[in-house]
């Protein structure tokens, strides 16, 4: 089985993470939960500026409006996805006694962050309306 179909696995039956290598410091588990609580928030601060750029800005033009409240929104649930991705990597990683984990996400989710709030500096800017 790879390791991405057993970390899948874990998702669902947290659990079984305990199977695997040594119980670490109960504060490290902790720490690990409160950054996956902390990707939570930044998924629902990301889905709920989506769906208030699609609610709160009628007067954009459909195809930006939608452009980027789809942005955010998608950002949104990649996060929330990513986020107990991340949680069962690292505390895989604390019983087994390995390095943390890195990931590309943050400079991905960062970037795509960047570029929406471009876009709305843009907006605000010219105020593109809807013809």
């Amino acid at each position: 089985m790879n390791d991405f179909v057993r970390a899948l696995r874990l998702w669902f039956a947290p659990q079984r993470v305990r199977e695997e290598g040594e119980t670490p410091d109960y504060r490290f588990s902790l720490a690990n939960e409160r950054t996956f609580l902390a990707w939570l928030r930044t998924a629902l601060a990301l889905i709920g500026g989506g769906f208030a750029v699609d609610q709160f800005l009628p007067e954009l033009a459909w195809a930006v409006r939608a452009g980027l409240a789809l942005a955010l929104l998608a950002a949104g649930v990649l996060c929330a996805l990513r986020a107990v991705n991340h949680w069962v990597r690292c505390e895989r990683a604390m019983r087994r006694g390995e390095d943390l984990p890195v990931s590309r996400f943050p400079t991905l989710l960062g970037l795509a962050v960047a570029v929406v709030a471009v876009a709305m500096v843009l907006v605000v800017l010219f105020g593109w309306e809807s013809r």
